[in-house]
């Protein structure tokens, strides 16, 4: 399906909350290929990052806070946070046991409202305008007043979408801590990435 502007538009369901009642892990590898919308404007998810609750590397390690209250909130809704002082970043929270999961969205290919994206990132290659943490949640205007909204209601709109052909898997970026965990979740062939995954990541 394509909108009003001839860009190519999602339409397969809408994920219901369910799906996030899971492992951060499996969530992190289905979300690759749905569609993210915040207030119509997004595009498909092409890469991702998986935080446990018994993870060093997760916000939630150490147990609650004011900045990450909305990880040990319901599934299903946003955590965002500002990252460095300098960029917001947007995950979906998810729960298999414990609270305290979520799954950080690095990329997406801009597929619905380019042009507003292009506006806001003040940058035209597509491939500008989404890949990267920093990148999308500016490029879809995403901010701390997103945040612990449900993901099932507006200004979100995730839609179902088809199972990347292959998977690409690789540690983690930007972290110290549980480093050579491999949850990062690519889409193998995109180029939409944030950045290349090692070589021999398929899976």
């Amino acid at each position: 399906m394509r909108d009003a502007t001839g860009q190519k538009e999602a339409g397969m369901g809408l994920l219901p909350l369910d799906f996030f009642r899971r492992d951060a892990v499996s969530v992190a590898r289905d979300l690759l290929g749905t569609t993210l919308l915040v207030g119509g404007v997004g595009g498909a998810i092409v890469e991702t990052e998986a935080y446990g609750h018994d993870d060093p590397a997760s916000h939630s390690f150490r147990g609650p806070t004011p900045r990450n209250a909305a990880m040990f909130g319901p599934p299903g809704h946003a955590y965002v946070y500002r990252s460095y002082g300098i960029h917001w970043c947007f995950n979906v929270v998810c729960a298999e046991g414990p609270a305290g999961s979520a799954v950080l969205i690095r990329a997406l290919e801009p597929l619905v409202e380019l042009d507003a994206m292009r506006e806001r990132r003040r940058a035209e290659d597509p491939r500008l305008l989404c890949s990267g943490p920093g990148r999308l949640t500016q490029a879809l205007g995403i901010t701390s007043a997103h945040d612990a909204l449900p993901l099932d209601a507006a200004p979100f709109r995730l839609e179902q979408g088809l199972p990347p052909a292959e998977i690409l898997v690789g540690p983690r970026i930007g972290i110290t801590r549980a480093a050579d965990m491999p949850w990062r979740f690519g889409v193998a062939g995109s180029r939409f990435l944030s950045r290349p995954f090692p070589r021999a990541a398929r899976r």
